[in-house]
């Protein structure tokens, strides 16, 4: 695996989820900055070492609703 994708969106609560696509990884924070550490960590945690991939990828969805 060369990379790992993680949809990020704001929680209603506040601060940020993360999920990655393809790999059952979850990771939740208050802060953009703590959030890239969480994301580390967790990819660290879910792969064996030296398998884990070089590239970490942060897609951000953000849902807007306005009147008709």
């Amino acid at each position: 695996m060369h990379e790992v994708i993680f949809i990020v969106e704001e929680a209603p609560e506040g601060g940020f989820t993360a999920r990655a696509l393809g790999t059952s990884i979850f990771t939740e924070a208050d802060t953009l900055r703590e959030l890239h550490g969480k994301v580390r960590d967790a990819v660290r945690c879910h792969f064996e070492p030296g398998q884990a991939p070089k590239i970490i990828r942060l897609h951000f969805v953000r849902e807007e609703v306005i009147p008709a």
